[in-house]
């Protein structure tokens, strides 16, 4: 699809993957109609999907921005997303959640507190009263007599109701219909246009549980919510809030003001670095290995330059290896992966171990720049090798900023530096 067509945001001859009268084709459907009435630029929407048979949505859209998560986490995911949007980035993501019954049961505390912060958050809870992919094991929505293989004489615990715990919990706009309704296309619409977080619960059979153990169709969803004490329709839709992003800006605008770590001013350089360019930082834990990673990368920033930081350690973190893995690109990073390193700097023993344990310097080449402290022995591969002594020279918890700084320096990533300016702050 073209960025300017709008017809429709599903591939080419979309085929649904779901079993024959699964609710989740008319809600994908629905949900595709009410992209199309409100025009949304793709790169302007972000589906961030949940484990479970509704996750398979994300491979079914051909343009938007789609995040495949763990089981029951899709919310946090979407508030993460949203937040970055809305505080850093140009604030016009509409950030959709795809989620059943079972994840929203395993992650509503995410819910709950999507909800308190009005994150501009749309979820789409698809309530087929069971878990649907693991084999219809009853969930904390089914409704009262509802037979399932963990319930096989009939649930006897009363069905929560998401949309009066969310209501309860401040959301804006909360909604819940069948997934046959006629005017669901038109909810959805409403609830991804409203600005803060908005719940629709859409009520659906699932088709190779629910309807094989319990004598029901799609006619009686409606006489189940009823039975159950939950209406359907439109139960919530305030204005008075403001959206999380929007209060947060009017709290702590933009003055530019120096940006201050820790009360140390991050440096202001420029880069002429061109490419993308991915450094693994190896050393020890308790040794700021991960700290000086995060102040090059600031340092990336303010020279006009996006960046990514992954860290890894064990669960002890004052003992064992420490690792970040760095990217750093003068164009968006759209895969925050490092498959072949451009850099890899290593300045204590328990980080050279972690890497030789996962055959990292197997996979380098003559193009790799590999700093290592004097005191390790260099491991046999085909990486340009540097050796220093920066343990000896400012200590172990110097050590990875120094090597970084050198890394700076030796490939003039920073301008400043070719002058032999030292990046401030960072030892």
């Amino acid at each position: 699809m073209q960025s300017s067509d709008y017809s429709t945001y599903l591939k080419p001859d979309c085929t649904m993957p779901f079993c024959k009268g699964c609710g989740h084709t008319n809600v994908l459907r629905k949900l595709n109609d009410a992209l199309v009435q409100l025009s949304l630029d793709p790169s302007d929407i972000c589906l961030v999907t949940d484990i479970g048979c509704i996750g398979l949505a994300d491979s079914l859209f051909d343009s938007p921005h789609s995040v495949h998560t763990t089981h029951g986490r899709s919310t946090a995911f979407a508030t993460g997303i949203a937040l970055a949007d809305s505080v850093l980035a140009e604030k016009k993501l509409k950030t959709i959640v795809l989620i059943g019954d079972g994840g929203a049961m395993i992650g509503l505390l995410h819910l709950v507190n999507a909800a308190l912060l009005n994150v501009d958050v749309t979820v789409v809870l698809c309530n087929n009263f069971l878990f649907g992919m693991t084999g219809g094991q009853n969930s904390a929505m089914s409704p009262l007599d509802f037979v399932t293989p963990t319930t096989p004489a009939g649930n006897i615990i009363p069905p929560l109701d998401i949309c009066k715990i969310v209501a309860d919990s401040h959301a804006g706009f909360v909604a819940r219909h069948v997934a046959t309704e006629k005017e669901l296309s038109s909810v959805l619409a409403e609830a991804i246009a409203y600005p803060g977080f908005s719940l629709v619960e859409v009520i659906e059979l699932c088709t190779e549980h629910g309807t094989t153990r319990n004598s029901i169709t799609g006619k009686d969803l409606n006489d189940i919510m009823v039975r159950n004490g939950q209406s359907p329709g439109r139960l919530r839709e305030v204005r008075d809030r403001i959206e999380f992003g929007a209060l947060y800006s009017t709290k702590f605008p933009a003055n530019g003001k120096e940006n201050v770590l820790d009360g140390i001013p991050v440096p202001s350089v420029s880069s002429g670095l061109k490419k993308r360019t991915g450094i693994i930082v190896a050393g020890s834990a308790g040794e700021k290995v991960q700290s000086s990673a995060y102040r090059f990368c600031l340092s990336a920033l303010r020279a006009g330059l996006y960046c990514t930081q992954k860290n890894d350690n064990p669960v002890t973190q004052g003992s064992g290896f420490s690792l970040s893995e760095i990217v750093i690109s003068p164009e968006n990073i759209l895969y925050t992966g490092i498959e072949r390193p451009d850099a890899v700097i290593v300045v204590s023993e328990e980080g050279l171990k972690e890497l030789m344990m996962k055959g990292l310097f197997e996979q380098l080449t003559g193009q790799t720049k590999l700093i290592i402290d004097a005191s390790l022995k260099a491991p046999n591969c085909s990486a340009e090798i540097h050796q220093r002594p920066f343990r000896k020279e400012v200590g172990g918890k110097k050590a990875a900023a120094q090597a970084l700084e050198q890394y700076g320096k030796m490939t003039e990533m920073f301008s400043d530096l070719k002058k032999g300016a030292e990046l401030e702050g960072w030892n």
